[in-house]
């Protein structure tokens, strides 16, 4: 797909990057060849392990570790047992900082969004330019 961001776009800080996302484009192609293309309209930082909303706020673990990882890969997981929620990881290597999708224009909720997207544990860690 042409106009994607370069890779080096992600490896900035959060709070930089956070204000540029709002409007982009954000596309999924499925396995029958459809494609669905959602307008990012709302959008959440989570920057470093002294932020106390962040899932790093503890440190490197299991679930957390593609956010230590250099900017630009998929950070899913799953809430109430049943949405999986869309992050994308930002920043340098070994400063956890993602950005949560909280909406589009056409979606409203980090959970509907997941859905829409249809995305599940297989996406986490994969390359935010190459997955979606």
């Amino acid at each position: 797909m042409k106009n994607r961001p370069p890779i080096d776009f992600f490896r900035k800080d959060a709070l930089e990057i956070a204000p540029q996302l709002l409007g982009m484009k954000l596309v999924r192609r499925f396995e029958n060849n459809k494609s669905l293309i959602l307008d990012i309209s709302d959008i959440e930082v989570y920057s470093g392990e002294e932020d106390l909303a962040c899932h790093a706020r503890f440190g490197k673990t299991q679930r957390n570790q593609v956010m230590y990882l250099a900017g630009g890969k998929v950070y899913v997981y799953l809430i109430y047992g049943m949405y999986y929620l869309l992050n994308i990881t930002t920043g340098k290597e070994n400063y956890p900082q993602a950005i949560l999708i909280r909406g589009t224009k056409q979606v409203d909720g980090p959970g509907r969004v997941g859905k829409i997207l249809s995305l599940d544990k297989s996406f986490y860690g994969e390359d935010i330019r190459k997955t979606l």
